[in-house]
C-alpha cells in the first residue's frame, strides 16, 4: 500500500487560477513547487469548491468580505463545505493527518491571514469615480468568509487543523 496517510486541503484557485476574478489570476507556475513537493512527498490533495464562482460565475465583479456577510451566503457556504468536513472527519477517523488547509492571502472568501473589506453598495456609477470605490477597500488581518466558516464547522466537530496562506508555504520537512 502506497498511502502516505497525509492530506492537504486547498482553496479551489490554487489548482485552478481560471476561476479567479479577472484580472487577478496568476500563472499556475507560481504554485508548481508547492504542488510538486506535495506530490513528491505522497501527500494527497483535496480541492475545495470556489464559493464565488459557484454563486456568481466567471463574469463576476470583484467583491469584499462585507458583501458576503449575510445569512443566505453563509448557508450556501455551509452547504458547500459539509461534504468536505465529512471527508476530513473520515480521514481523521482512519488515521490520516491533515497537514493544513491552504487559502489565498487577500481573498474575500479564501484568505487566511488577510482579507479585503470595503464600505460600498449599489451601482458603481453612483460613486464619484472608480478611485473612490477603490479607496474604500482595505486589507485586514482576518480570514475570508469561506475559511472563517470552514474553521467554525471544524471546531464544532472538535477538529483542529492549521490554516495557512499558500503564499506563506514552507517546505513540508
Amino acid at each position: 500500500m502506497n498511502r502516505g496517510k497525509k492530506v492537504i486541503v486547498l482553496a479551489h484557485c490554487i489548482l485552478n487560477q481560471n476561476s479567479v476574478v479577472y484580472p487577478y489570476g496568476k500563472n499556475m507556475k507560481e504554485f508548481k513547487k508547492f504542488i510538486m513537493e506535495s506530490l513528491e512527498q505522497n501527500i494527497g490533495i483535496v480541492q475545495l469548491p470556489c464559493p464565488e464562482l459557484r454563486a456568481y460565475g466567471l463574469k463576476r465583479w470583484g467583491h469584499v468580505k462585507d458583501q458576503f456577510e449575510y445569512r443566505e451566503m453563509e448557508d450556501i457556504i455551509k452547504k458547500l463545505l459539509k461534504p468536505y468536513v465529512d471527508e476530513i472527519i473520515n480521514y481523521k477517523n482512519n488515521g490520516y493527518e491533515i497537514e493544513g488547509i491552504y487559502g489565498i492571502k487577500g481573498s474575500p472568501s479564501c484568505g487566511i491571514s488577510l482579507t479585503c473589506r470595503g464600505n460600498w453598495s449599489g451601482e458603481a456609477s453612483s460613486y464619484e469615480s472608480i478611485e473612490d470605490i477603490k479607496s474604500r477597500v482595505k486589507m485586514v488581518e482576518e480570514k475570508g468568509i469561506f475559511m472563517e466558516i470552514f474553521e467554525k464547522l471544524l471546531f464544532e466537530n472538535n477538529i483542529e487543523i492549521k490554516f495557512l496562506d499558500v503564499e506563506d508555504w514552507k517546505s513540508f520537512d
